[in-house]
């Protein structure tokens, strides 16, 4: 063991001589934490605040997600948040999860943008991306892009984007029924 972490250490200490901004970037990259393929990579992070492991809380100012994981730390990822006239907050609970989503805009939707397809199936090419998270009885969801530029940015219609890699890590952490507070 002592031996694997010395290897461990080494190789922290070469990526920080590479540009790699700290053994933490590394540390957490390396188990698992951090990464994605987005404009602002999921990290590790100390977080105060009563919030249990497992509830989710999106800053829309800052424009991230965080999933709280515990002793002081969360897991916080980038997003895309809903533009003027769009931004909600308030408690919900998960209430299903789906990969690979298909999409039917909403009728308010459709009455703005005409030109929306009634119906996608899920793929690639569907606007929810790789995996969605309901949010309670509401129209919102926090799910994938395949416009991965609109992150860190306020464009959706009340939906919270993150890229395929990010909301499939998350996907994999939330369980139907966690908390999440999104605040303004």
């Amino acid at each position: 063991m002592k031996r694997i972490f010395a290897i461990l250490l080494a190789c922290a200490v070469c990526a920080g001589t590479a540009g790699v901004a700290s053994a933490q970037d590394f540390f957490s990259g390396f188990f698992g934490a951090g990464g994605g393929s987005g404009p602002v990579p999921r990290t590790v992070v100390g977080f105060e605040g009563n919030y249990k492991p497992g509830s989710i809380i999106v800053d829309t100012t800052q424009r991230r997600l965080y999933l709280v994981m515990g002793n002081g730390q969360a897991l916080r990822y980038g997003i895309g948040v809903g533009r003027d006239g769009f931004r909600w907050n308030g408690v919900h609970r998960v209430t299903a999860k789906k990969e690979w989503p298909a999409w039917t805009p909403p009728s308010q939707m459709l009455a703005r943008r005409p030109d929306l397809p009634r119906h996608m199936e899920g793929g690639p090419e569907n606007p929810l991306g790789a995996r969605a998270i309901y949010l309670g009885s509401t129209l919102y969801r926090i799910h994938g892009s395949n416009e991965p530029e609109t992150i860190g940015q306020a464009v959706s219609s009340g939906c919270f984007r993150m890229v395929n890699d990010d909301v499939i890590d998350l996907y994999n952490r939330v369980s139907v029924g966690a908390t999440v507070y999104v605040k303004n």
